[in-house]
């Protein structure tokens, strides 16, 4: 597969970078459990490159309980303490209590929506948006939905939360298919 035309973004990089391109990003997602994954990894990303998250994925999965939300939300003062001592996540408590913060909010977004998915989706109404960018550096940071998406997600509580943050959401779960028009998966994730 080293033959492939990727996306700009991912080439010369390690192993699960690529992989992660190859497999994840920008399929879509209608899995609440894979949707607050993103929440959490994205959020810890704010500052930070997404290789670093990358290589930090498994050490996330055991400290947030496979990315349970129902039980992250139960997490406490002495469970986040805990976390604060964990080199396999970012140490960083904002984010941390933001992880657990926005998975009490994901559980109020389903009771609300039914699922979180019904409640992200309805932002590019239903389907993906897809993009044709030949290049990635014309790939915007935000647009107007992931402006109107991290508004109302703040709105409802939420952290770590702003537009580009919510884009990259976007991005990653399918909601917007940025692969460039030449990447080999830009037709491969279209719906």
């Amino acid at each position: 597969m080293a033959d492939l035309i990727r996306c700009k973004w991912c080439e010369n990089s390690f192993d699960d970078y690529v992989k992660y391109h190859d497999d994840e990003w920008g399929v879509p997602v209608h899995d609440d459990q894979k949707h607050y994954e993103f929440l959490v990894l994205e959020g810890a990303q704010a500052g930070l490159s997404w290789s670093t998250i990358i290589k930090k994925r498994e050490g996330y999965r055991k400290a947030f309980a496979n990315f349970d939300y129902k039980k992250v939300a139960k997490y406490d003062d002495t469970k986040i303490e805990e976390l604060l001592q964990d080199s396999g996540i970012i140490r960083n408590r904002l984010k941390v209590n933001s992880a657990v913060t926005n998975a009490q909010r994901f559980l109020e977004v389903q009771k609300e929506f039914g699922s979180f998915d019904a409640y992200i989706w309805q932002f590019v109404n239903g389907k993906p948006i897809v993009n044709k960018w030949k290049a990635n550096d014309a790939v915007p940071a935000s647009t107007k939905e992931s402006d109107a998406l991290s508004k109302d997600l703040k709105k409802r509580g939420f952290k770590f939360v702003g537009t580009t943050i919510m884009y990259a959401h976007m991005q990653a779960c399918g909601l917007v298919n940025d692969h460039t028009v030449d990447c080999f998966r830009y037709k491969e994730v279209l719906v």
